[in-house]
């Protein structure tokens, strides 16, 4: 069962380097937003095709915010967190079982 066991601490170690990957992709979508980028540029629709995915349904999720800022970003960092804390460690706890 060991081989079992580091696949899944492989597997788990594959996906938290992916949400933190994502977690500057938003920040970086975030801080773009602030200085009112071009929309044609490559950078720019790259970080948007990469994260409109997921900060659109927060958006319908949270309605229309009054306050004039879009805090989807704060929700989506928040679920990365929560995802790492709790998705990760339980599959390396799991995997750790195995070995």
């Amino acid at each position: 069962m060991f081989i079992f066991g580091n696949l899944l601490h492989a597997v788990a170690e594959i996906i938290n380097m992916m949400l933190t990957i994502y977690l500057w992709v938003i920040v970086a979508r975030a801080l773009v937003s602030w200085v009112n980028p071009d929309p044609y540029n490559a950078v720019v629709q790259f970080l948007y095709k990469l994260t409109e995915p997921v900060l659109s349904p927060i958006r319908r999720l949270l309605g229309s915010y009054s306050i004039g800022l879009d805090i989807s970003p704060l929700i989506a960092i928040l679920c990365i967190y929560f995802l790492q804390m709790f998705l990760v460690r339980t599959l390396m706890d799991f995997a750790r079982q195995l070995s």
